[in-house]
């Protein structure tokens, strides 16, 4: 017999012998404020956890069920459920299934049982997933929906906390959570030791360091082992009991009445003071790590009947018999009749409709459409006082990096709810200058200046569009992404897909990047890859070529943010930030006027940008290569007589499919200049779309090399160039530019 079914028939067996693991815990239910009633309730959310676990089990070898990682031996995490609001939103690992268990009785006509079984059925008619996987989420309970994550949640939720404050400070009508709210978040003892973990909790005793308002409960649930490597006993106290701005507090999680007391002391201490909690809680884990984790290769069947003898329900029932609130044999038939009705439930939800279609798999990858009013803009009035002194700048041409820095503070204008946060964006402005000046304007509280550390960055964007704020987070160069790219991946950009569109997190994440900067080398500074953002589904990445293009690609960004509640990456090409001239010194041709808001001629989601009307050899670009392409084209012209048209396609994901097609039509040939390398680049995607619509015309491609980016003029050996440019186009004009090109069709 499997060990799960082992603990399902020694509850009964011991609890009717009235045999009940020992404990050192000496409190009352009196002693914690715990009515004889509400007792009993906790355990009958232990209960229903546990008999839910071992019911999926049973139906995964029907191949009825899709996931069995439980939450054997972690069910005193019920307490959690009743300790804290259903508004006081939570961050929940895989083993909280009595926890949701029991913050779901704290609002009316929530139906636990069948909800969680048609998750475990993979049933379309599942609330939160809507069948697409095992999720423990509540829209109505703030439970933001979580996969098998490992510690990628802890985060956001630190960003959650600290936008609690901020709302306040802002005065956010709007806010998800009250503003008594505290942010709660568990995992386990393994989990404690990635570095995303690592990073949140320092993040957060950061902040509350220097009197940031962080009222976040972060409860390790202890159960001594991750998979099949033992935690080193006492190793979560020693690292986390000490830590500087963090209140520790311990208890035994196998111990319904200790597990409150130290509950409520948490909650009590981060409502009141506005600083952080680690909470450990002391639990086993039972049945493994999932039911395809067979224990006894690592384990010897006396360890695992010692830890089964400590079944927290076992506690429980202890709890219950020990204060006379039921008998033994009232326990039994409490359990029975559970697992009978679970039993039921579980019929009716496997027969419920599953996901049939690609399209409907993939529907909620996008969020719904229109769920915010366009915001106006700003009075006259309020732009002049907001641009007092810097009224200089709009009398002239400005080059990228200034118009993205005026761009950003007539969105923070417009857009209350912004917040840029980030390495330097304070009084500093940036690496490069282009959050300059936007602390004077609008304060700290919008000019969040951060440690260094992109995970936190990015987590604390999350958090804070969690709780109704407009985030745009920065990342001081594109490499960096790399040492946080899965809180895009895994954390931003899968929250709408798993919640079936219900939670969302909208944010605009600027980005400086690309290569050809001047006195930079390595792939740290000077990376001219974006790819890992191409294999996120939902994600948009706009990127500008120019400055005139970058406000208006701004400001269409803030609006899919806004209005649709899109994650948008807006990748901004260092190497252009300060360029004026094009063509020669002084000309200036790559600086623009300021367009304020409500003028010019606004770039609409997946429009491209065409130079000319050329149909000798059509250029698909972007950023630096349209710069660059630009300047091969004048040379084509005018010592070659070849006329271009140039593409920048401005939006690099998704591809305008139609629009590049339409405008490469006409074309005897193609060139696609891309800056980024050769291998697995947008430039690849481009010639698959290009032949799959039929496109017959010669195509090629200049491109960087598969290499990183070196110090010096080395650099130029492995980017593509105005040269390089010049030999693509003529290669695929010889054939057309000979004597005969009169008589070619």
């Amino acid at each position: 017999m499997n060990r799960a079914e082992i603990i399902h028939q020694n509850f009964t067996q011991r609890v009717s012998a009235e045999d009940f693991p020992e404990t050192s815990v000496t409190l009352t239910p009196q002693q914690v404020d715990l009515a004889p009633w509400e007792v009993v309730d906790l355990f009958e959310s232990q209960v229903m956890s546990r008999l839910l676990d071992l019911t999926s089990r049973r139906l995964s070898t029907r191949k009825e069920s899709f996931y069995t990682i439980g939450s054997a031996g972690h069910e005193g995490n019920a307490v959690f459920g009743k300790v804290f609001r259903h508004t006081d939103m939570a961050f929940l690992h895989y083993r909280s299934c009595a926890l949701m268990i029991q913050r779901s009785k704290q609002v009316e006509g929530l139906t636990p049982l069948y909800d969680t079984l048609l998750s475990f059925a993979a049933s379309s008619e599942d609330p939160i997933s809507g069948g697409r996987h095992k999720v423990l989420g509540s829209k109505v309970l703030l439970v933001p929906p979580q996969t098998s994550t490992i510690a990628s949640h802890l985060p956001k939720a630190m960003g959650a906390a600290h936008a609690i404050g901020l709302a306040s400070k802002l005065r956010l009508v709007d806010a998800t959570m009250p503003h008594d709210s505290v942010v709660i978040c568990n995992f386990g003892d393994a989990s404690a030791n990635h570095s995303t973990a690592l990073g949140a909790v320092n993040a957060a005793a950061w902040a509350a360091y220097q009197g940031s308002p962080m009222p976040v409960i972060f409860i390790c649930e202890d159960n001594g082992i991750g998979i099949s490597t033992q935690t080193p006993m006492g190793w979560i106290k020693a690292k986390y009991s000490q830590h500087p701005g963090i209140n520790y507090i311990a208890c035994d999680g196998l111990n319904l009445l200790d597990t409150q007391r130290a509950a409520m002391a948490a909650a009590h201490y981060a409502r009141k003071t506005k600083k952080p909690v680690f909470l450990h809680c002391r639990t086993i884990r039972l049945a493994g790590h999932a039911g395809s984790d067979a224990e006894t290769s690592y384990l010897t069947r006396e360890q695992l009947e010692t830890t089964e003898a400590q079944d927290p329900l076992l506690h429980s029932a202890r709890i219950l018999w020990e204060n006379n609130l039921m008998t033994a044999a009232q326990i039994c038939v409490l359990y029975n009749d559970l697992e009978a009705r679970i039993e039921r439930i579980a019929e009716v939800a496997i027969q419920r409709p599953k996901l049939t279609t690609a399209a409907d798999v993939m529907a909620s990858i996008v969020p719904k459409p229109n769920l915010a009013d366009p915001m106006p803009i700003p009075a006259e009035a309020a732009r002049q006082e907001l641009f007092i002194r810097d009224k200089r700048l709009f009398d002239k041409p400005q080059h990228m990096g200034r118009l993205i820095n005026l761009a950003l503070a007539d969105i923070m204008l417009q857009y209350p709810t912004t917040v840029i946060c980030g390495e330097d964006v304070g009084k500093k402005g940036g690496v490069y200058g282009v959050t300059q000046g936007l602390h004077q304007k609008f304060g700290t509280a919008r000019m969040i200046n951060t440690l260094l550390d992109e995970q936190t960055i990015l987590g604390l964007a999350i958090g804070m569009a969690h709780n109704g704020l407009l985030p745009i987070p920065e990342i001081q160069f594109l490499a960096y992404v790399h040492n946080a790219e899965d809180q895009i991946r895994g954390e931003a950009a899968t929250l709408s897909f798993f919640s079936d569109g219900q939670f969302t997190n909208p944010m605009v994440i600027r980005i400086a990047g690309l290569a050809y900067q001047k006195g930079f080398g390595g792939h740290f500074h000077n990376d001219n890859s974006f790819n890992v953002f191409r294999d996120i589904p939902g994600l948009i990445v706009a990127c500008p070529s120019n400055g005139r293009d970058a406000v208006h690609l701004l400001r269409s960004c803030i609006k899919l943010a806004h209005e649709e509640k899109r994650v948008v990456v807006f990748l901004e090409p260092i190497a252009l930030y300060m360029t004026r001239d094009l063509h020669e010194p002084d000309d200036g041709l790559w600086t623009s006027l300021y367009e304020p808001p409500g003028t010019g001629q606004a770039i609409a989601p997946g429009e491209i940008g065409v130079s000319g009307e050329g149909k000798d050899i059509g250029i698909l670009t972007y950023a630096n290569g349209y710069y660059l392409s630009l300047q091969a084209a004048k040379k084509l012209h005018d010592e070659h007589g070849i006329n271009c048209r140039i593409v920048d396609l401005r939006w690099l994901l998704p591809l305008n499919t139609a629009a590049i097609v339409e405008a490469m039509a006409p074309c005897d040939s193609i060139l696609i200049v891309d800056e980024c390398r050769r291998t697995g680049s947008v430039g690849e995607e481009l010639v698959t779309l290009l032949v799959e619509a039929g496109i017959t015309s010669p195509i090629q491609r200049v491109t960087a090399e598969d290499s990183f980016i070196p110090l010096g003029a080395a650099a130029n050996l492995v980017l593509p160039s105005v040269e390089s440019i010049l030999e693509g186009a003529l290669t695929l004009a010889a054939p057309v530019r000979s004597e005969d090109r009169k008589y070619c069709p």
